[in-house]
């Protein structure tokens, strides 16, 4: 900045010419400077540095129409990886490219092509730093709060403001004065000129503070040095973007400028005051002060904060625009500060660093986290040295392991990680799978490392590590495979692949007590009351939001405040605990982790221990199907299988969601914590089956044993059970409670987002239990299972749009786990999945895909339901006294054209029907029958009619989702059946289903967001994924595709985007149960990913 006494004379030189500005001159001058605007559609494809992923808006101005150069400012054109286009006024649309970004000031040049530009005339905008001055009138023009081109005035109040602080983890610009002015500017107008009426630009508009309605403009003296050099190199070498080198120089400290009356509180010297000002221009006002010092920086332990700057090189100092250019010339020189520290006058020689060179231009990214050096930004904000390993983004690996963003890594797996080339050899000699310990620090908690366990992918959900490197020459940042081919974490992931086929196939031997009497008698004679929904119909809610943007992380937690009354290991049967006696393992190693039982510990909670499991559930961000609402869960279950080979666990599907998920599995009974897989998910019940390895265990197999499952007799009202559970410490907690409504309806409305929810259940309820978050077990006073005591998921509404995830838990009979239990140990016929190395057949589940909901006959009475049935039907189920309806048909099932809303449903095969259990067991009658054709005989009422129909049932594995596509950044997969029982799909063919979409990708750019159907691309239509793929296979890059889409409230739209296969190539991921992987398979790509 140029000294006060220019600001004066400035002053009243803007006055007389203000004077005589006429509207028409403004406008001859906004005429010219209106068609160099263009509003820049920002894409960052990746977190880096200062920023996150997204996608804005902003404003730049052409300053040289010949060579193609567009200036806005730093946050705009990025540190790292961006994609952007230009749109000029009259609608042309351009690609531009990042040129140069200063590595501190605000400002930063895109490069275009001039000839690209076919319609438009238009001139450059010309800089003038000299003209600004106090009092002078401006316009600001540009992109405000969206608007394709918004003119504000304002007058300029000040030139000597010091730089905006924005964040204290963010990019903010230092070491330089800002102007002032009142024009309100907004969102949007970043990077415009500030113009005067001549039509020159004398600032560029940086930021805003909206409570004040003040705008901050940066100085043009820095910029017009940058575009000079920059013309300069393009005239010597071509257009060759690489070769332009702007010399930036810097100590790493940052200055403020302090006025006289506070460097003399600071110890300045009279003298020096005196000599300062007889030598400075008239009308200065202060000097620099040093404000902070970056850490093993050039001034580090030479200058500290509160020295006041007197010379450099001889030369007085008393402004930044004077200090910067002694700096920028003197790039790898010694310079000679004279200071004054509390009045001692102290000269230091220092060797001026390339600012360039602690700017990263690089990043390593590894199971979605971007790790790269700390940049001189961020060390300037956390009072760390550069260079060190910074995470940008912690993406799922770190964020697993609770890393934070903006980390510093110290230690990883045993080794010191001083800078990045440390991290990734020692990645490159880990395997995946393996669990390795990690250090790291936080600015905010700077003097304690913490230190965490990461498990490294080993799925292959993401691509091996990529390292990306700034290419100057294209804009583009190129990446390449960041570990060798040979490497053990690429090798290990690939032999997985191969070696999934070489297991053998053997029966599954039953090695465990259980009790698996699953025999339900029709009859139910059980005393209870029944809570149903009376109301004639349950409309599914139809409003959904229209962009699912973040992915909220709410995490299911056991109430940690529980203190359990008594807590036991149990490691013998029933008969030795009444003996008073344990029989130990002859392990010596496990025998001592025995405890003392306690007095006041039950019997139930002593024999069950031993079986009750801990779930911690990860569910990758880039594969969260099905509408899963988190990445973390929590939860309890109950092993009710375990032998030499196998170990299964029963869960509810609120801690497991989705097949597509980490699973680790802590043990009460011994203390170790071992991987599981996702083997079971019902379609239907709340509950997912489990599976683990036995012999990962080591001694503790000895340990830890199933549960015994008592499915019969059915719970009944009064009867006296003991809920049992685990805290987060892993102690066991149980208390003994009474069964107060065996037989509840479960009602669930759908969610904004359709997820999971269990339909067609009837479940337990207790007059006392530990609160919404305690999940476990309900057993008889002998701790055998009755039910499990499971969270159930749903959404509460608050007024018109605004909804909250809330959870309760209920019981769940243990007849519908103990049912699949045993076909999977009898090895019913169905279709084969490898688990622990060994092909197992897997039950299929008959359905009869309808939701159902009951109602007292009484009302069904009401509508016109004869005497004779309400006879037969109480006569039936005297408890219930109950009519299932249909609330709805699942889009795309067999039932779906025949049965219809508020349908009644009498009978099937003449038998009454009362509760959903009949019509399970009349589905898995058509199973047992050799000759079935798999249709239902039912009798219905309809509007006053007795119907008989045949209906057809749906058979469904209990794999989930198990395919998904990744396309410009929007996850798409098949309709689920949460989206399926909304009761409609797409009149155009269907269609594919939007799930997730990613922050700064094609569709985040241009709105494809999730909740919606994609019907067409390029007018092709793509009913289902295999479609789908085979059409996004032909679109090429950088090529515009028109998309037609449905949303879930049935409105269609179709809308265009450009795909960008540099940075979001097209990929899938697909299960295979025979080899028991994900696979990744790169569909299209611009280079090799090593996917």
């Amino acid at each position: 900045m140029e000294s006060p006494v220019k600001e004066e004379v400035g002053g009243e030189l803007a006055m007389e010419i203000e004077s005589s500005v006429t509207a028409e001159d403004w406008r001859r001058a906004l005429s010219r400077v209106v068609p160099a605007v263009a509003v820049l559609r920002t894409t960052a494809p990746r977190a880096f540095d200062t920023e996150v992923a997204g996608a804005s808006y902003a404003t730049g101005f052409v300053v040289d129409k010949a060579r193609g150069i567009i200036l806005t400012n730093r946050h705009v054109v990025k540190p790292g990886p961006v994609v952007s286009e230009a749109m000029f006024v009259n609608r042309e649309e351009i690609p531009v490219y990042p040129l140069y970004r200063d590595p501190v000031h605000d400002f930063g040049f895109f490069r275009y092509d001039p000839g690209a530009i076919k319609f438009l005339k238009y001139e450059e905008i010309p800089l003038d730093p000299e003209a600004a001055s106090v009092g002078l009138e401006i316009r600001v023009v540009g992109n405000d709060s969206g608007e394709k081109v918004s003119i504000l005035a304002g007058t300029l109040a000040r030139l000597d403001r010091e730089a905006p602080h924005y964040k204290k983890d963010g990019y903010n610009d230092f070491n330089t004065f800002y102007m002032q002015a009142a024009s309100g500017t907004k969102g949007g107008s970043s990077g415009s000129p500030v113009v005067d009426c001549q039509g020159r630009a004398v600032a560029l508009n940086a930021g805003s503070k909206s409570s004040s309605a003040s705008a901050f403009f940066l100085p043009l003296e820095r910029v017009v040095r940058a575009l000079n050099l920059i013309r300069d190199c393009w005239d010597a070498f071509g257009i060759k973007s690489e070769s332009v080198y702007i010399p930036r120089g810097t100590l790493q400290m940052t200055f403020q400028h302090k006025g006289f009356e506070e460097t003399r509180r600071l110890g300045l010297r009279n003298e020096t005051e005196q000599m300062v000002r007889l030598v400075s221009p008239a009308g200065e006002t202060g000097m620099l002060v040093v404000d902070s010092v970056v850490p093993e920086g050039p001034a580090h332990k030479h200058l500290e904060p509160g020295d006041v700057l007197v010379h450099i090189n001889g030369e007085v100092v008393t402004q930044f625009l004077a200090m910067e250019t002694l700096l920028d010339d003197s790039v790898g020189k010694e310079v000679n500060l004279q200071i004054e520290r509390g009045g001692v006058p102290l000269t230091v020689k220092l060797e001026v660093e390339d600012l360039h060179s602690i700017t990263p231009n690089h990043f390593l990214e590894v199971s979605g986290a971007v790790i790269h050096p700390l940049s001189y930004q961020q060390a300037r904000n956390f009072r760390f040295k550069c260079g060190l390993v910074y995470v940008a983004e912690a993406g799922y690996m770190l964020s697993r392991a609770s890393v934070p963003r903006h980390s510093i890594i110290k230690k990883f797996a045993g080794g010191d990680i001083e800078n990045l080339d440390d991290l990734i050899a020692v990645i490159s000699k880990l395997s995946r799978g393996a669990r390795v310990p990690l250090e790291y620090v936080k600015y905010t908690d700077r003097y304690r490392n913490k230190s965490v366990l990461v498990t490294i992918d080993q799925h292959g959900w993401y691509a091996p590590p990529q390292l990306y490197t700034r290419n100057d020459a294209t804009g583009l940042w190129n990446a390449k495979l960041a570990i060798p081919l040979e490497s053990p974490f690429v090798v290990s992931h690939r032999a997985g692949h191969m070696d999934a086929n070489l297991n053998s196939v053997s029966p599954l031997t039953e090695s465990s007590p259980m009790d698996l009497k699953c025999q339900h008698e029709s009859e139910n004679t059980a005393d209870g009351c029944v809570k149903m929904q009376t109301d004639e119909e349950i409309a599914v809610d139809g409003s959904h939001s229209g962009e699912d943007s973040i992915i909220e992380k709410k995490r299911r937690r056991v109430d940690e405040e529980i203190a359990a009354e008594g807590t036991i290991s149990s490691f013998g049967d029933l008969d030795d605990i009444k003996d008073g006696a344990l029989r130990h393992p002859s392990s010596v190693e496990v025998s001592d982790l025995a405890r003392t039982i306690s007095s006041n510990a039950s019997l139930a909670e002593q024999v069950i221990e031993p079986a009750l499991v801990m779930f911690e559930v990860h569910v990758p961000p880039i594969c969260m199907l099905d509408g899963v609402h988190s990445q973390h869960f929590f939860g309890t279950g109950v092993i009710i299988y375990h032998s030499d080979c196998l170990g299964l666990v029963a869960v509810d599907r609120n801690t497991v969601a989705v097949s597509i998920s980490d699973i680790m599995l802590s043990f009460a009974a011994y203390p170790i914590e071992i991987p599981a897989e996702v083997v079971f998910l019902h379609p239907v019940h709340n509950f997912a089956l489990v599976a683990y390895d036995p012999s990962a265990l080591g001694a503790g197999a000895s340990v830890i044993r199933a549960a015994k499952l008592l499915p019969e007799p059915a719970l009944r009202r009064g009867d006296s059970v003991y809920l049992v559970g685990l805290s987060r410490s892993l102690q066991a907690t149980s208390r003994k409670s009474t069964i107060t409504n065996p037989c509840t309806a479960v009602n669930i409305g759908s969610a904004d987002c359709p997820r999971y929810r269990a339909i067609n259940m009837e479940v337990i309820e207790l007059d006392t239990d530990f609160g919404s978050s305690f999940s476990g077990i309900l057993t008889d006073e002998q701790g055998r299972v009755q039910a499990l005591w499971a969270s159930f998921s749903t959404q509460l509404k608050y007024g018109c749009s605004s909804s909250e995830d809330h959870q309760f838990v209920r019981g769940i009979p243990i007849y519908a786990i103990s049912q699949v239990l045993e076909k999977i140990i009898s090895g019913t016929p169905g279709p084969f999945r490898l688990i622990n190395g060994i092909r197992r057949p897997m039950p299929l589940v008959r359905l009869l895909e309808v939701e159902l909901y009951p109602t007292l006959l009484s009302k069904a009475r009401s509508y016109g339901l004869s005497d004779n049935w309400v006879q037969a039907l109480a006569k039936k189920d005297p408890v219930r006294r109950q009519v299932l309806r249909v609330k709805g048909c699942l889009a795309g099932s067999k039932a779906e054209k025949l049965l219809e809303q508020g349908d009644m449903i009498l009978a099937i095969n003449k038998e009454p029907i009362t509760c959903f259990l009949d019509i399970e067991n009349a589905c898995q009658k058509l199973d047992q029958s050799i000759d079935s054709d798999g249709v239902l005989n039912m009798t219905i009422f309809r509007q006053g009619k007795e119907i008989d129909l045949i209906v057809g049932t749906d058979v469904r594995d209990g794999n989930g989702s198990t395919r998904m596509v990744n396309w410009c950044g929007s996850i798409i997969q098949d309709p689920h059946s949460a989206v399926r029982a909304l009761g409609f799909l797409p009149k155009e063919g269907h269609g594919v289903y939007v799930a997730r979409w990613c922050h700064g990708s094609p569709v985040h750019r241009y709105g494809l967001y999730a909740l919606q159907w994609i019907v067409e691309v390029n007018g092709q239509p793509t009913p289902d994924l295999e479609s789908f793929i085979e059409v996004v296979k032909g679109l090429e890059d950088r090529e515009f595709v028109r998309v037609k889409t449905v949303h879930l409230n049935g409105k269609p739209r179709v809308l265009t985007l450009k795909q960008d296969l540099h940075y979001w190539p097209t990929w899938e991921l697909t299960f295979e149960p025979e080899s028991d992987t994900w696979k990744r398979r790169t569909i299209k790509a611009l280079q090799p990913t090593g996917a």
